[in-house]
């Protein structure tokens, strides 16, 4: 593939680069990918996205430097934060003065996940500085993954809503923890402040950027409409230039979204409209940000122990994160077998898990790339099994329409599913 592209590179000079027209043609194509997968299998379409990826990938596709930097990361983390802010806009503060079991779910599911993965590595030889940051990246769900498989299987529902919200806390406890432990990878820690510093610098300025941009958007809404143009192009430019501030000051820009996402949920707690114009702009970096992660994680080195390495995290991981929302679910309101399935619905990773990942490499490329061996194959898995995973957890609650149906152009109602 990379001699195709010195080829092309000789005679076709774009104004804009060749990259460009590397990237447009790449997600032309993951655009038809992920639009046939539906079509003709039901399936989300991030499945397909993550194959037109995965094969790039495979291919040798030049244009995804790893780890992240410049307009990649930038278009990544842009990605994700989008995808947090609504996310957060989903959580009620109120719900969990009324259901504190919820929020003991979520604590409870995230401990064991990280421990049983952080276990398993140590038991397989891994050493202490790679099995740690490891059991963080496992930590991480994927509420894009997840928020993508509902908005394609039309899926509502009291565990739809809920893994939903476990995935998105999960997601605050894996940045927050694998910002500041990238911070301090190098760095000798003498005494208990100078080991939970980082963390609380992490998190403090994300609040403060969170803050800063929840006061804006709530003034801005007082007069301006909700499902105007004009607002979509507010709240996208707000937080991209949030998110860049708070990875300039030290903070994480995901994690300042996601917060100013919840904050702006408390302060105007009437339902309001996700703009559509910012869906249709979110859901093309949402496809720039599934085709970027399998992008990436299909170049990784699949060796023998790192292929045990890898399962292993995985088969921890899905049993840690289905049992620890099933131990956690007593007076949480749900039933043991709605508990099953939010666990289940929780196992897709993807860009958070990779973002996290090239943190740990630029922090420390030695052990970064002994971290990043093992969590790009995990990472490429999950994201393309884990979204099916998602999918069935979803129908089996009986949230959703039968996922694997084709979705024919004119149903027995004369409707399409398609979004």
């Amino acid at each position: 593939m990379n001699e195709l592209m010195s080829f092309w590179a000789q005679w076709l000079r774009p104004s804009a680069g060749l990259p460009t027209v590397q990237w447009s043609l790449l997600l032309a194509v993951a655009a038809m990918a992920g639009y046939l997968i539906q079509r003709h299998t039901g399936l989300p379409k991030v499945l397909g996205y993550s194959l037109v990826g995965t094969a790039a990938g495979l291919a040798g596709f030049s244009g995804a430097v790893w780890p992240l930097q410049g307009i990649g990361l930038f278009l990544l983390e842009l990605g994700i934060a989008l995808v947090l802010f609504e996310c957060g806009g989903r959580i009620s503060l109120r719900w969990f003065r009324h259901n504190p079991m919820v929020l003991v779910q979520s604590i409870a599911e995230s401990a064991l996940t990280y421990f049983a993965v952080y276990a398993v590595l140590l038991w397989l030889d891994q050493p202490t500085q790679v099995a740690g940051p490891l059991a963080l990246v496992a930590l991480a769900a994927s509420p894009a993954v997840l928020t993508r498989v509902v908005a394609d299987t039309r899926a509502a529902g009291p565990v739809t809503e809920r893994a939903v919200v476990l995935a998105t806390l999960s997601t605050l406890y894996a940045l927050t923890l694998g910002s500041a432990w990238s911070e301090q990878m190098n760095r000798q820690s003498a005494t208990l402040l100078d080991a939970i510093s980082p963390a609380v610098v992490v998190l403090g300025v994300s609040i403060l950027v969170a803050a800063v941009l929840t006061l804006v958007l709530r003034t801005a809404l007082r007069f301006m409409s909700p499902t105007s143009e004009n607002t979509s192009m507010l709240l996208l430019t707000l937080i991209a230039a949030g998110s860049t501030v708070a990875s300039h000051m030290g903070g994480s820009a995901p994690l300042a979204a996601l917060l100013a996402g919840i904050l702006l949920k408390q302060l105007n707690p009437r339902p309001w409209a996700w703009p559509r114009q910012l869906g249709n702009a979110s859901s093309l970096l949402t496809m720039l940000m599934f085709v970027l992660v399998s992008t990436v994680a299909a170049q990784a080195d699949w060796s023998g122990p790192v292929v045990g390495a890898v399962l292993a995290l995985i088969a921890a991981r899905l049993i840690a994160k289905a049992v620890g929302v099933g131990l956690g679910n007593v007076g949480s309101g749900a039933s043991w077998r709605q508990a099953l399935w939010a666990g289940c619905a929780m196992t897709p990773m993807s860009s958070i898990a990779l973002l996290i990942a090239s943190q740990f490499v630029v922090a420390s490329p030695s052990t970064g790339y002994q971290i990043a061996s093992v969590a790009l194959p995990a990472i490429l898995l999950m994201e393309v099994l884990g979204a099916v995973i998602a999918t069935v957890a979803i129908y089996r609650a009986g949230e959703s329409s039968k996922p694997w149906a084709p979705l024919l152009r004119g149903g027995r109602n004369g409707e399409s599913n398609e979004s």
